[in-house]
């Protein structure tokens, strides 16, 4: 099991994804987000979704994935990576990187719930879209806790207003029940062409439902 370190970054220094931030930022300088986007946040299952459209119902998608990161760094950078975009709806993954950490599906599932609580609250209107942890045929040895990790936001999805999961992990397993290598690239790890667009319609019914509310 991974610890210590994530992807080459010191998973340590709770500041250890500033290079992306400030990238970011100089992004936004440059082109300053309109009011209320499609704000897309996570590790790099979010960042390498290049598909995502660039809007939806007429409102921009942002695209704020910083790869290898968890809840505690997203909690660490919600200031000035959620905050300032007062998102209509935000897409979060993750939890992912969490377990592969080493940390247990209860642990990581309080970190969401610090998430959900500031999302609610310090965010005006803006409606959350969960994503389920996926399966990966690099983290087999991790369904288990997948599987528990999973179960634990189909019963804390309902306690909160406002929120919609949805099951991003079935769509990639094979008859067995394991994660189907069609898709996946060849780290076995992040999601090939395929992968996405198998989660491309339920990702985007989720959010076009979460608008209409």
């Amino acid at each position: 099991m991974l610890l210590g370190r994530l992807h080459g970054v010191d998973s340590a220094r709770p500041d250890r994804f500033e290079p992306e931030i400030l990238k970011f930022e100089a992004i936004d300088r440059r082109s300053p987000s309109p009011p209320r986007p499609i704000l897309c946040v996570g590790s790099s299952s979010i960042r390498l979704w290049t598909g995502l459209p660039k809007e939806i119902q007429g409102r921009p998608v942002l695209n704020r994935g910083f790869g290898g990161s968890t809840f505690k760094d997203l909690l660490f950078y919600f200031d000035r990576v959620v905050l300032p975009y007062g998102p209509s709806v935000m897409v979060v993954y993750k939890g992912d990187n969490d377990l592969a950490e080493g940390r247990s599906p209860a642990d990581v599932s309080r970190d969401l719930g610090l998430l959900l609580d500031r999302a609610l609250t310090e965010l005006r209107g803006t409606r959350v879209v969960l994503l389920t942890v996926k399966p990966s045929p690099a983290r087999k040895h991790l369904m288990e806790a997948q599987r528990e990790f999973n179960l634990r936001l189909q019963r804390l999805v309902p306690t909160r207003s406002g929120v919609v999961l949805v099951d991003v992990a079935s769509p990639l397993l094979d008859a067995q029940g394991q994660p189907d290598p069609r898709f996946f690239a060849a780290d076995g790890l992040h999601l090939n062409t395929a992968g996405y667009e198998a989660w491309h319609k339920p990702v985007l019914e989720a959010i076009e439902r979460s608008l209409k509310r």
